[in-house]
């Protein structure tokens, strides 16, 4: 059963690409989408490979040619095993490699945190704490790189059927945890990404909150399959891990500036 979620998962990572794209170019293996608008962007601006059906060796040739002038290159490549036959051409190229893990929800929906309601927030009041919580991760970056990393994520509302931006607020009204969650019922999944608690309010149960309420919407959605992306040698794996997710498959992204 996790191999056929598995492939329906990819299937389903592939389309929101799609979706979430201003323009896509087709390729051998795969396709490379762009967002002229977030030209700067390595999510929207990147190769992903979705098929077997290229060589391993021609890859790293067709991302350069397909992302031309652009100062970066970003692949992502969805199935594991051909993913681990890219390594070799990508890294005598000159990229870096890295692992992300697909974890399902295996467990039972949690119920609601006493104490944290969790409600839809817009871009509005996620653009602050969004904003500090990226200072924090890149100290280096102007505040040109953040406003493109923060006001990015408008793109996300084309990639499935339905999108949520979830949030639990502090005492003084701040969102203090936030989340998306990505709904597509007719196929019957659901993807959290990007749960995040603001440096602030760390260790107060916001961010289970935010969680819970994801699993418990994807749930009453009628999304049987509920996942997320973890990096492989990140800690927030253990921390999934121990409200019910399990890693059931592996994909590789490679990047190079």
């Amino acid at each position: 059963m996790s191999d056929d979620e598995l492939r329906r998962i990819n299937a389903f990572l592939a389309g929101f690409a799609r979706r979430r794209a201003e323009r896509t170019v087709e390729l051998q293996g795969g396709f490379a989408v762009f967002d002229d608008r977030f030209a700067g962007s390595w999510s929207n601006n990147q190769v992903v490979v979705d098929r077997t059906d290229a060589e391993p060796a021609a890859l790293p040739g067709v991302v350069d040619e397909v992302m031309g002038e652009r100062p970066f290159r970003v692949a992502s490549v969805l199935d594991d095993d051909f993913g681990a036959a890219c390594v070799g051409p990508f890294e005598r190229a000159g990229y870096r490699h890295s692992t992300y893990l697909v974890m399902l929800h295996s467990g039972p929906v949690p119920a609601a945190r006493d104490g944290r309601t969790v409600e839809e927030v817009g871009l509005a009041a996620l653009r602050e704490p969004l904003a500090a919580s990226w200072r924090t991760a890149l100290p280096d970056a102007d505040e040109e790189v953040i406003h493109l990393l923060v006001e990015r994520r408008v793109t996300t509302r084309r990639g499935a059927e339905r999108v949520r931006f979830l949030g639990s607020r502090a005492e003084n009204g701040e969102v203090a945890a936030w989340s998306d969650l990505y709904l597509e019922p007719t196929l019957g999944i659901a993807q959290i990404e990007d749960l995040m608690t603001a440096e602030a309010h760390r260790r107060r149960g916001h961010a289970d909150a935010v969680l819970a309420a994801g699993l418990s919407r994807a749930a009453d959605a009628g999304c049987a399959t509920r996942f997320l992306i973890a990096e492989s040698d990140d800690w927030p794996r253990e921390w999934y891990a121990r409200r019910g997710f399990e890693v059931i498959g592996r994909g590789h992204g490679f990047e190079r500036t």
